[in-house]
């Protein structure tokens, strides 16, 4: 049998998962049938994501009948839909879990985006639903807002597995990340086994070009215009340059001592949203050991047809040059702090408008 191009970034040691779940993917078999010849090994979800499984397809429509006939409130018709499409493919997961010795062959699920700035409901609905899928591949979303960092801090405390969203900014990265050893450590020194538990910290891509993208045109001369397409990639590099000092530090080394696994770079958001840009410019660019590609569906087929089979990983000298591109920008007049700032307040708005339109549509 002639080898996926998808596989090769498994051999570069990106883990390939599927930013996409449905009803029909699980009944079908094509979730099991990527797994075995697609080498996805993990699966995240969102608002828009199930908004768009649940009502704009049948596949649920005797379910939603049958709790809504049960008097049930739509939130909790949601999530039950939900819990029980994730457990479903939790399972399916759950043996490159084992092969991966808890590595991989992830799930995750979000807390609702209306409590991105609520430090401690978040907390309390991430419990509830590490206790609702009780799976050991399970992943909690906690978006990084300034409220959820120390929410991640105490999950993490308490030996819930989390998967990070919405990370734009490399300041908030290294809070993001600096609240995972802290948490590790409070668990470690409670009796906890560290070993057990899991973390990603999702990087969103494409949207940093969109929005500097923006910019870039408006200020429309030459230095700002050869920026366009480049600045997201780099944005990535350099977080992954920050990822490796932080996790080769004695601090970490301690607590890998006792188990610990490092906290994968996960890169989100990568399929191209300008036309002009190759199709794979987020999977390519981002080749490095040890970190996560979440892609749709329509990205992971087009990696498996048209995909370098044997892709190169960006070196230290990428990741200079990377710093260097991020000065530039700054350079041309595109203020980063302000561009960060937008995003994590649009996507934050993006998941919360979603989860209501998912809601209404639920009620009604």
């Amino acid at each position: 049998m002639t080898q996926s191009n998808l596989e090769g970034l498994a051999k570069a040691g990106v883990s390939v998962w599927s930013d996409q779940i449905s009803r029909s993917m699980l009944d079908s078999g094509e979730l099991a049938q990527r797994i075995a010849q697609d080498a996805v090994t993990g699966v995240t979800s969102n608002p828009t994501i199930f908004a768009n499984a649940i009502v704009e397809t049948s596949d649920y429509d005797d379910e939603l009948a049958s709790l809504q006939s049960a008097g049930t409130e739509p939130e909790e018709i949601v999530k039950t839909l939900m819990a029980r499409d994730l457990s479903r493919a939790c399972d399916q997961l759950l043996g490159v879990h084992r092969v991966t010795n808890g590595t991989d062959g992830h799930v995750s699920v979000e807390v609702s985006p209306t409590l991105a700035n609520d430090t401690d409901a978040t907390i309390l609905e991430a419990r509830d639903w590490a206790k609702q899928i009780s799976k050991p591949n399970l992943l909690i979303k906690v978006p990084a807002t300034p409220e959820g960092i120390p929410a991640i801090e105490q999950l993490t405390a308490e030996g819930i597995s989390i998967n990070i969203t919405l990370i734009f900014s490399l300041e908030r990265y290294a809070e993001v990340m600096n609240a995972y050893l802290s948490g590790l450590e409070t668990f470690h020194a409670a009796g906890g086994a560290v070993s057990t538990v899991a973390s990603v910290a999702s990087f969103f891509v494409s949207r940093f070009d969109s929005e500097v993208d923006r910019r870039l045109e408006e200020i429309g001369d030459d230095e700002a215009l050869a920026l366009r397409g480049v600045t997201a990639v780099a944005n990535a590099r350099v977080a992954y340059g920050e990822y490796l000092k932080v996790f080769s530090s004695d601090r970490y080394r301690d607590l890998e001592a006792a188990g610990a696994r490092p906290q994968k770079p996960l890169w989100a958001s990568t399929s191209t949203k300008n036309p002009d840009y190759d199709d794979l410019l987020y999977v390519t660019g981002l080749v490095a050991p040890g970190t996560v590609n979440t892609m749709p569906l329509d990205t992971i087929d087009a990696y498996k047809d048209h995909g370098d089979p044997s892709p190169a990983p960006f070196d230290g000298a990428d990741i200079a040059s990377a710093l260097v591109d991020l000065q530039r920008l700054q350079e041309a007049g595109v203020d980063y702090q302000d561009v960060v700032l937008a995003l994590e307040e649009e996507g934050v708005n993006k998941f919360i408008a979603s989860w209501k339109q998912l809601l209404d549509r639920v009620a009604g």
